[in-house]
């Protein structure tokens, strides 16, 4: 799945959660959307009609593992809601696509 992103919406809760409860910074997040490697997946239905959850999985350019659950909303902006290192079994799913 592709996806265009033209902005991108920070929370400020969810900047703070995210480095601090797993050490994850609004750069890396950046990195991985600008990353042609990057590996996108509808994750859910959103509360708002044409808004669901997505994730997207890729490597960092410090070649750390990530992947982020973000809003994607009509209008091609982005809301990250979650950001995390992939456990072993993301990073093997990751590999093989």
């Amino acid at each position: 799945m592709v996806i265009d992103v033209e902005n991108v919406v920070w929370l400020d809760f969810i900047v703070e959660k995210i480095n601090r409860k797993h050490g994850v910074i609004e750069s890396e997040v950046i990195e991985l959307f600008q990353s042609k490697l990057k590996k996108v997946k509808w994750v859910e239905k959103g509360h708002v009609k044409g808004e669901d959850v997505y994730s997207v999985t890729g490597q960092t350019d410090s070649g750390r593992y990530i992947i982020v659950f973000f809003i994607y909303k009509p209008d091609k902006t982005i809301i990250p809601l979650s950001a995390r290192t992939m456990d072993e079994k993301e990073k093997r799913r990751y590999g093989k696509k």
